[in-house]
């Protein structure tokens, strides 16, 4: 078995750090900057998102920062499940949180996510 190919898949914190082993992730060039495309971790971004209940915390994050409790009414979940899906955003850098005593208010992490999010949006409402 060559090592520019085994992919280890455990969890999603794992995925994200170690994605792939060897060369392979530094294979494609990023013809906009020129630049080695980090294939590995573009791969696991896009499995990260491929969560409903990951995207709609992330699309009512988009409109501000929001407390655990109104982000688990927003999608749906528990206080626990809404949790366990926002330290998966947070290990992947996709938001942030501030602590104001014993509660926790999450924010996209910078301006890349939500126009990120916008732009698959746009892309899925396309008509071809």
């Amino acid at each position: 078995m060559q090592v520019s190919t085994v992919c280890t898949v455990l969890t999603y914190e794992y995925l994200l750090r170690y994605s792939c082993i060897g060369m392979s992730r530094l294979s494609k060039i990023n013809l906009r900057t020129g630049a080695p495309m980090a294939v590995g971790e573009v791969a696991a971004l896009f499995k990260l998102l491929g969560d409903p209940s990951r995207l709609s915390l992330l699309d009512r994050l988009s409109h501000g920062e929001c407390c655990v409790s109104d982000l688990a009414s927003h999608a749906g979940l528990t206080e626990s499940a809404t949790s366990h899906q926002l330290r998966l955003l947070r290990t992947a850098h996709l938001v942030r949180v501030r602590k104001d005593g014993r509660q926790a208010f999450y924010a996209l992490d910078d301006a890349h996510v939500a126009r990120l999010l916008k732009d698959a949006a746009a892309h899925a409402g396309e008509r071809r």
